[in-house]
C-alpha cells in the first residue's frame, strides 16, 4: 500500500488529526470514557456489558464515516499488493499486540499521550520501535519480496 502523494494534501491531513482530536476530547471530558477502538469493540461484544448502546454508536460512526465521504467524493481506489494469508496473519498479530499492550494505537498514541501515561508511552514507543523494524526487515533484509 503506498500514499497517493500527487493528492495528498496536508491540509486534509491537519483537519483529519484535529477531528480525531477533537472527538477523542470530546468523547472524554464529556462521559469520562477513552476513544481506545480495540476496547470499545471489545465491551460492545460482550453481552452484559453496561454501556454497550454508546459503544455501538461509536463503532457505526466509524463504519459509516466512509459513506458519507463517498457521498460527497469519489473514494480512492485501493490496491494491496500483498497476499491475502500474510494480510490475515499481520492482523491476527495486530490483535495479539492490543491485547498483550492493553489497548491499541488510538487509546494509546491518541488518548494515552495526551494523559501523559506512562503505559502508554512505553506502548506507542514500542508499537513504533517494532514498527520501524518491521519495515527494515521487510524491505532491507528481505528484499521487499513479500
Amino acid at each position: 500500500m503506498t500514499i497517493d502523494w500527487p493528492h495528498f494534501t496536508w491540509a486534509s491531513a491537519l483537519l483529519g488529526g484535529l477531528l480525531i482530536g477533537l472527538a477523542s476530547a470530546a468523547l472524554i471530558l464529556y462521559s469520562h470514557k477513552i476513544a481506545g477502538i480495540s476496547g470499545i469493540l471489545g465491551e460492545a461484544l460482550r453481552l452484559h456489558s453496561s454501556d454497550r448502546a454508546w459503544r455501538i454508536a461509536f463503532i457505526a460512526g466509524l463504519l459509516l464515516a466512509p459513506s458519507l465521504y463517498y457521498v460527497f467524493n469519489a473514494l480512492p481506489a485501493i490496491h494491496i499488493d500483498t497476499p491475502v494469508p500474510l494480510l490475515v496473519l499481520s492482523g491476527l498479530l495486530v490483535g495479539f499486540g492490543t491485547r498483550l499492550g492493553s489497548g491499541c494505537t488510538s487509546g494509546h498514541g491518541v488518548c494515552g499521550l495526551a494523559q501523559n501515561s506512562p503505559r502508554s508511552w512505553a506502548a506507542v514507543l514500542t508499537f513504533m520501535l517494532v514498527a520501524a523494524a518491521t519495515v527494515y526487515l521487510m524491505r532491507h533484509v528481505l528484499g521487499g519480496a513479500v
